[in-house]
């Protein structure tokens, strides 16, 4: 019996039973249960500072405990969230916003301007478009209470996409005690500005966390909430964090009613989710998902292009989408490029390598001119997260046929946050290859895009040095309009492709899967609980 087919006699079989085991929540009344909404997530939230790490998962809990200053909608645009209005001066150089009233942290005090100007410099420490909001920085300073300033020594006109993105690091408000920790350094209290309260004393990292409804939070007026805008109403008490990392467990807990909504199915199970009448199954975003092999650039091997161009010249894309989604082709196409398909700046320039069959000879004679001999090639791959472990065996299996020793490092997507942080030797504790994948919705422009940039050590991790591609990107951000946008885009792709910044392994289609009973599910790039409703 494949693989396949013994998760989906597994997910039948426990579902039969009754599930496989049962939750670390005690049972709930009937009412009660309606109350909480019991969700499966990607992966273990194994930390909580949505500043000092870049995982999804640590986002999506982040995005219900702090408010951010805009939020971007469905449609890729920034709109107000805790800013009642800004302005700015003609040359773009001088910023003023104002905070709307009434906002509170989740201790009841205010939300200040002070609070605010000390979440964004920490912020700023990280991100990619902070750093460079930061590197023109003249002044960033209260005003009153509720207005803040942020001078510039140059104009930056797409300063609201900055504090809008999906993508992390996002701007998320803390209080300014919280918010002064060092950006490093993870933080220890959680005290938030959004919708919904972290139940710390109830959070057990690899089982559960827990959020509640605060009561004193404000939506926003006006708009219906539409992705990370427009008035975010929580429509149930509890948000429930059930850590399921086997999908056949997790298949039979959403069949049996155990939980309401399963973040991120496996494609092999949704068949059997389908047959059963009180679940519904959709692709979780249309913008999809960007498949990535992401090498150090610091530590050899890949510090040679040469190394990471070999990669590019054997690598099978359709091998690494087969093992992610299956043999439903409408599920993944092939990615020549770094960009989101079917969005305006959509490009293959560059990408010729990635295409036609592979050339595994020509892969093993760039290594040798790259000076490999043999080394431990460390890969650190996540087993809790199907995204992860299904790139983690095709790469293993390709290294090897290039004749690589591989060192594979099975361990926890927590653990994969935690290690590839580190600068050390892969002898002593660094790595050389990890994969993740990047949103669709994040991958539309280099605004939004921290994995495509390559400023060297303050890159996103694997740390690539690429001149020319930053080059583009600035060339990018001066655009005057869509096609000045587009050459400019072009000449990323292209630039990023030869350095190799990262190899991306394809575009693919996520499922997700909701009981029946549960309404005001939205599509994008994470999991919105405001307007969630059960019944």
């Amino acid at each position: 019996m494949d693989r396949r087919s013994f998760l989906r006699a597994t997910a039948v079989g426990m579902a039969a039973l009754g599930g496989a085991r049962g939750l670390s929540a005690p049972a709930l009344a009937q009412g009660a249960a309606a109350r909480a909404l019991r969700f499966v997530p990607q992966a273990n939230l194994a930390n909580f500072d949505p500043i000092w790490g870049t995982q999804y998962v640590v986002r999506n809990a982040s995005a219900m405990v702090w408010d951010t200053l805009y939020g971007v909608d469905s449609e890729l645009k920034p709109q107000r969230q805790m800013v009642e209005a800004e302005e700015h001066s003609p040359d773009f150089k001088v910023w003023t916003f104002r905070l709307r009233s009434g906002l509170r942290f989740h201790d009841g005090e205010p939300v200040l301007a002070r609070d605010v100007v000390a979440s964004v410099a920490r912020w700023a420490v990280r991100d990619p478009m902070g750093q460079m909001i930061r590197a023109i920085q003249d002044e960033l300073s209260v005003v009153d209470d509720r207005t803040f300033t942020w001078k510039l020594k140059q104009p930056f006109p797409k300063m609201l996409w900055a504090l809008a993105k999906t993508n992390t690091p996002i701007c998320f408000i803390m209080p300014e005690r919280i918010a002064r920790t060092d950006p490093f350094q993870q933080i220890s209290e959680y005290i938030g500005s959004g919708p919904m309260r972290f139940m710390r004393d109830e959070w057990v990292p690899g089982a559960r966390a827990v959020f509640q409804r605060f009561d004193q939070y404000q939506p926003r007026e006006g708009a219906a909430a539409s992705w990370l805008a427009g008035s975010k109403r929580i429509l149930v008490d509890r948000v429930e964090w059930i850590v399921m990392p086997d999908p056949a467990t997790a298949a039979a807990a959403l069949q049996n009613g155990e939980v309401d909504w399963w973040e991120n199915p496996i494609s092999d199970l949704v068949p059997v989710l389908r047959r059963n009448r009180n679940i519904l199954v959709d692709i979780a975003d249309p913008l999809g998902n960007i498949g990535s092999f992401r090498m150090n650039h610091l530590h050899p091997p890949f510090n040679h292009v040469k190394a990471r161009r070999a990669i590019l010249m054997a690598m099978s894309q359709e091998d690494y989408m087969r093992a992610l989604v299956g043999d439903d082709e409408r599920l993944w196409k092939p990615l020549p490029g770094f960009f989101t398909p079917g969005t305006p700046l959509y490009t293959e320039e560059g990408g010729d390598i990635l295409k036609g069959p592979r050339d595994l000879d020509g892969a093993k004679r760039l290594l040798a001119e790259s000076g490999y001999s043999g080394q431990p090639v460390t890969c650190i791959v996540a087993q809790d997260q199907s995204i992860t472990k299904a790139q983690g065996d095709v790469t293993a299996d390709l290294l090897k046929r290039l004749g690589m020793n591989v060192d594979f490092v099975a361990t926890d997507w927590g653990t994969v946050g935690q290690r590839r942080a580190m600068k050390n030797p892969p002898g002593q504790g660094g790595w050389q290859v990890f994969h993740t994948w990047h949103a669709g919705a994040d991958c539309v422009n280099p605004a939004s895009y921290n994995a495509v940039r390559g400023t060297g050590e303050n890159a996103w991790f694997g740390w690539p040095t690429s001149q020319a591609t930053e080059a583009a990107i600035a060339e990018w951000f001066e655009a005057p309009d869509l096609e000045a946008e587009k050459r400019a885009i072009a000449k990323v792709n292209r630039a990023a492709m030869e350095d190799v910044v990262y190899a991306p392994t394809g575009f693919f289609l996520s499922y997700t899967a909701w009981r029946r009973n549960v309404t005001g599910i939205q599509k994008g790039p994470l999991p919105f609980f405001w307007g969630v409703g059960k019944s």
